[in-house]
């Protein structure tokens, strides 16, 4: 299992958000672009959205459905990766103090091809990736805050 945290510098407020908006999906999700609806209104339980995912030359659709919802503190997708099956991605999302929140991020295989392949160089190099996303995310998080804040600034 790959398990990673994040401490965000901003209220849980800030993060949902970002994660409430499928058009930013593709700017912190490593690996897509290119983000946008597809059924539903996102992030509600069975809603999805769909991407690009560019692998060199090659571009590969995916589409991603939410399975649960606890807001503000938790998220659960599932990513439909084609052949290779789908993964479960939960986000565990907690106050840290009074302006901060701590995301833990937990992705495992759940159905298809990828299951039997999945093992700990996979999880190495899902490790790599949510350090790089969940640090994408930070920033995104950090971008929206500065332009509410600019636009409510008189």
């Amino acid at each position: 299992m790959a398990i990673r945290h994040q401490l965000i510098k901003h209220p849980m407020s800030a993060l949902w958000a970002v994660l409430e908006r499928p058009d930013q999906f593709g700017e912190w999700v490593v690996g897509t672009s290119g983000s946008r609806s597809r059924e539903g209104q996102w992030p509600e339980v069975g809603s999805s959205l769909e991407y690009t995912v560019r692998v060199g030359p090659k571009e590969f659709h995916g589409h991603t459905t939410v399975r649960r919802l606890e807001r503000p503190h938790t998220l659960e997708l599932e990513a439909h990766s084609g052949f290779l099956g789908t993964a479960r991605i939960a986000f565990d999302i907690r106050p840290w103090g009074e302006d901060e929140t701590l995301v833990l991020l937990d992705e495992h295989p759940l159905r298809g091809t990828s299951g039997s392949l999945h093992n700990a160089a996979v999880d190495a190099l899902l490790q790599i990736r949510h350090r790089a996303m969940l640090g994408r995310l930070a920033s995104a998080v950090d971008s929206l805050a500065a332009s509410d804040s600019r636009r409510s600034t008189p």
